[in-house]
């Protein structure tokens, strides 16, 4: 099955009614990285579903110049230069990506950009290497996902791995393509989490389990702290299209 559905998914069943970034002053940055550092950049807005795209001089490269806007968070003309597999790596980091940035302070998370290496079909029909930087512009007050900037240029610098998290203060960087298992759950608080979704109470739970309620109850503060929710209700809902459960 492929990642796609799952990060639209985590995307749009955010709550988008907050403060939200100034998406004018976004876009002109965009504008203006992409005619200086000669890059392809992408702004979707995920609210309303919807892409403007600045193909600054790299677009002749890649043979979309002409693209300006889409009816999606996904910029389409790019992603139908990658092969299938290329697709859906970049999928996975990207899902990756924002479970990683789940378990950052809120007041931090801008600190944080992923950085992956695509294979891609020039103008010309041949596969090159390019650098895709991806940024995630958040909500101040409920570190809701509001934008994401997505820039498309040569690789300029190499490094190992196919994506890494990169924290543009300190400079640390961390793969991710290598995690196999997104899950950020232990199978103890899935079991729990997989109970509290059916219904069963507390010491329901602690009866199946054959644990105290007690330790039910850390379970339940554990999850909680983990998905960044408020309630059973929100955790369930987030477990559940992040596929945990």
């Amino acid at each position: 099955m492929s990642n796609r559905p799952k990060i639209d998914r985590l995307l749009k069943n955010q709550s988008l009614k907050t403060l939200e970034p100034d998406l004018q002053r976004l876009l002109r940055y965009a504008e203006c990285i992409a005619e200086i550092e000669n890059v392809v950049a992408v702004v979707s807005d995920i609210k309303n579903n919807t892409s403007t795209i600045f193909s600054g001089r790299f677009g002749a490269v890649l043979g979309v110049e002409g693209y300006r806007h889409e009816d999606s968070i996904w910029e389409k003309a790019i992603l139908d230069l990658m092969t299938e597999t290329e697709r859906e790596e970049k999928y996975l980091a990207e899902l990756l990506f924002f479970h990683y940035l789940r378990h950052i302070p809120r007041k931090s998370r801008s600190n944080y950009y992923l950085a992956s290496k695509l294979r891609i079909r020039n103008a010309e029909g041949q596969l090159v290497d390019i650098l895709h930087r991806m940024y995630y512009i958040c909500s101040a007050d409920s570190g809701a996902v509001c934008y994401a900037l997505c820039l498309y240029g040569c690789l300029t610098f190499d490094f190992a791995g196919k994506s890494r998290v990169v924290n543009s203060l300190s400079g640390v960087t961390e793969e991710l393509s290598t995690r196999k298992d997104i899950s950020i759950l232990s199978k103890r608080e899935q079991q729990v989490l997989k109970l509290i979704a059916a219904g069963k109470t507390s010491s329901g739970i602690a009866e199946i389990l054959s644990i105290s309620k007690n330790t039910v109850s850390r379970h339940r503060q554990e999850i909680l702290a983990k998905l960044q929710v408020k309630n059973s209700v929100e955790a369930c809902k987030i477990a559940k299209m992040m596929q945990l459960i």
